[in-house]
């Protein structure tokens, strides 16, 4: 059967945006049954019904309970941000990493080689979660630079709502998973306040860390609001952690309500530094960046072009002045770029193998066909990278 999987690089406006402006609702009194939802409004409220003045309960009729669901087969939403990877970095886009979920997803859905982001971390999150201008979220940038003035504050305005919280108010149950950085980092801390934490911007679960980056062998986690810590495994490793709770959270939530439709929004720290990825993904790169970034630029160029990703015609932008050529570094330096990109593509190998098992286990569950799947690589660029080993 034919998965139904889109693969997109989209911000969704799903079912309908939160209205700060409140129209009235109606106001007429009627059975909840005979309630017709409007959801051009949120919240929605509910019927308003005639009091009761009948004493005694045993002369009475039971009122049918006020429940909002969402609509007759609504898909379930998995929204995959990958941090700080350039266009032409995976296989699916002409890369030297190797990105099977990803690949999977792209040969039997949609790719998108347009999209458009904010080129830093808390700004493309803030407009891709709401569909909205990031400085209309008044996050211009990431939330450790906010300053005073309007629109680069780091303070999420309360009109404007992320799509998670539409959801919800539709009848979605909703998670987050890993990397967050949509708080101002003053409101980090056991004093709150909480509004614009995961949990109250639409979420109903949150397991991972609030800021922009984390130690992936021992990261500061958030359960909701409250701080634990890391499982005690030798082997541990945060974006596996956080892949075995979205696993768990998904399957306890169809098992207890499989007519419900769930969002999952999966965020995991790579790869953004620091880079930590288990030694046996690092070595399955041994000596294939030994020809240097010239060389790999050349070659994922070609490969875009004769995968379509690139128009035919496309010419290959000159190297940046300070950038050195290649050949010029000395023998340590070759050897320690290209450890950091063996280390770099480990990690993001890694990283796909473990979105892999989300994908697995929401077939698992009977549910991947009637899931969009959006897989978003990634979030800005290479952006924190330099050609000076000092700087790296």
């Amino acid at each position: 059967m034919k998965s139904r999987l889109i693969l997109s690089v989209l911000s969704i406006g799903f079912l309908i945006a939160c209205n700060p402006e409140q129209k009235d609702h109606p106001t007429e009194k009627q059975p909840v049954g005979e309630f017709k939802l409007d959801r051009t409004v949120l919240p929605i409220h509910p019927p308003q019904t005639e009091a009761e003045t009948e004493m005694d309960a045993r002369n009475v009729q039971r009122p049918d309970i006020f429940n909002v669901e969402a609509p007759e087969n609504a898909p379930n939403v998995v929204l995959v941000m990958i941090d700080d990877i350039g266009f032409g970095a995976t296989s699916t886009f002409g890369g030297a990493i190797n990105t099977p979920t990803f690949d999977r997803l792209a040969d039997n859905g949609l790719k998108f080689n347009e999209f458009h982001t904010t080129a830093l971390c808390s700004p493309t999150r803030a407009s891709l979660l709401s569909g909205r201008n990031h400085h209309r979220m008044n996050v211009g940038s990431v939330m450790e630079v906010a300053t005073g003035f309007q629109g680069n504050q780091g303070i999420r305005p309360d009109n404007a709502k992320y799509v998670a919280e539409t959801l919800r108010q539709n009848g979605y149950s909703t998670a987050a998973f890993g990397k967050w950085h949509e708080t101002a980092t003053w409101e980090v801390s056991v004093s709150g306040p909480y509004f614009r934490w995961p949990t109250n911007s639409g979420f109903d679960k949150f397991y991972g860390f609030i800021g922009g980056e984390t130690n992936q062998w021992d990261p500061v986690i958030f359960d909701g609001v409250t701080k634990v810590q890391k499982k005690d495994n030798a082997d541990y490793h945060f974006t596996t952690d956080m892949t075995n709770e979205a696993i768990e959270w998904v399957k306890f939530q169809k098992a207890m309500t499989p007519e419900k439709p769930f969002m999952v929004y999966y965020a995991p720290g790579a790869v953004h530094a620091p880079h930590h990825a288990p030694k046996e993904w690092i070595e399955k790169y041994n000596g294939r960046f030994d020809e240097g970034w010239q060389k790999l630029r050349e070659e994922t160029f070609a490969r875009q072009k004769e995968m379509g990703i690139i128009p035919e015609n496309t010419k290959l932008a000159p190297m940046p002045s300070d950038i050195k050529d290649w050949e010029s570094l000395s023998d340590n330096e070759r050897k320690l770029f290209a450890i950091q990109m063996e280390t770099f593509a480990g990690f993001m190998e890694h990283t796909d193998n473990e979105v892999g098992r989300l994908v697995d286990a929401i077939d698992e569950v009977g549910q991947l066909d009637n899931t969009l799947f959006i897989y978003v690589m990634g979030d800005n660029c290479l952006l924190y990278t330099s050609p000076s080993p000092r700087d790296s």
